[in-house]
Parts: structure tokens; C-alpha cells; sequence
């Protein structure tokens, strides 16, 4: 049993998210958009608003950044590592959750793409 949680707008054919058996949440992955607009910038600019998105998605299915047990994030340059943990670091509390960081190329000139596994609370 699945069903589509909100919070973005999705750039392709795709849900935001998926809650999964009524207590798991797929974020898919986010991206540095508003309004479905790319909204380009430094590294920390751009994980910011990457970050900001998953919190729509995460408050939309009544979970918070405290709730995340896995993340996967995707960066263009794996120079800016240090900048973009910087800025991640400040969005979840401890105990952090996994992670996984790869360089990869990414469309439309965005730096960073994160997307995230949760736990829905109680």
C-alpha cells in the first residue's frame, strides 16, 4: 500500500514523495527549484533550497528532518563536499542519518540533487 505525499512541485512524471506502508516516507530527489523553476546558485545556496524543498515534502506527510534515517546526495563537484556539508549539517539534529555522497552530473546546471528515506513518527 502506497500512497503520493506533495510538498514540491515534481519537474518530470514523478510524486514528490511515497509514503510506503503507513510509515515510510521516499522523499524523491530534490533539487535547488521553487515553483518548479531551476534556481541556480553558490553550493550553499543551492543545498539551502535543496534542503528547504525536503522539508515541504517532509512536513507535508507530518514528519520533520529528525525523522530522516538515510539520506543520498548527489553533488556535480565533489570539491564543494566541504561547503555543502556545512549547510547539511545544520537541517538534521543528532543522531544524524545516513549517508551516502557521489559525484555525478546533474540536468539543467544544478550542483546538488538529495533525496531521503524516513521513518513517520508514532
Amino acid at each position: 500500500m502506497k500512497s503520493a505525499v506533495t510538498g514540491t512541485k515534481p519537474g518530470g512524471p514523478y510524486s514528490p514523495g511515497v509514503i510506503a506502508e503507513g510509515r515510510f516516507l521516499f522523499v524523491s530527489g530534490q533539487a535547488p527549484q521553487r515553483d518548479g523553476a531551476m534556481i541556480l546558485g553558490t553550493i550553499e545556496e543551492e543545498t539551502a533550497l535543496t534542503l528547504e524543498n525536503i522539508g515541504r515534502v517532509l512536513e507535508s506527510a507530518g514528519a520533520s528532518f529528525a525523522d530522516v534515517v538515510r539520506c543520498n546526495v548527489y553533488l556535480t563537484n565533489l570539491e564543494s563536499f566541504g561547503a555543502m556539508n556545512a549547510v547539511y549539517e545544520t537541517y538534521f539534529p543528532e543522531p544524524r542519518p545516513a549517508r551516502t555522497t557521489v559525484g555525478v552530473a546533474l540536468l539543467d546546471g544544478m550542483q546538488i540533487e538529495i533525496d531521503c528515506v524516513v521513518v513517520l513518527p508514532g
